[in-house]
């Protein structure tokens, strides 16, 4: 599968973004699918997945209660509704998916497709 980001930009502290994550092939609903994010000079890090069912969701504590996401299998397409956007958001933002067992949902070794990355800069 090949994954394309999108949706990114620049946002003032209080903001709001959503990313799309556009999928190509016909297996999409088979992915967990998961957005991770490296901001400038530290390791990527997990931000937030959801399974193919859409019944199951996870958030890093960074972005719980701030961000939301979701999937329209129909559209292959997933997307990262982010609110109440924060400087220390700013990063690049992977989409990425997965077919490993749930509990390695936060686990970058997980995935074996990476979309390029989009970057969100939220200025204070």
């Amino acid at each position: 599968v090949q994954l394309q980001a999108s949706g990114g930009g620049l946002v003032q502290a209080g903001g709001s973004l959503r990313l799309s994550c556009a999928a190509s092939g016909r297996t999409f609903s088979r992915y967990r699918m998961g957005w991770f994010r490296q901001a400038p000079g530290k390791e990527r890090e997990f931000v937030t997945a959801i399974n193919w069912s859409r019944s199951s969701t996870y958030y890093a504590d960074s972005v719980k209660g701030r961000f939301t996401i979701s999937r329209d299998n129909a559209k292959n397409t997933v997307f990262l509704q982010m609110n109440s956007l924060k400087p220390e958001d700013t990063a690049v933002y992977y989409c990425a998916a997965s077919t490993a067992v749930a509990s390695t949902f936060n686990l970058q070794t997980a995935y074996a497709y990476w979309g390029q990355g989009t970057l969100v800069t939220v200025s204070s």
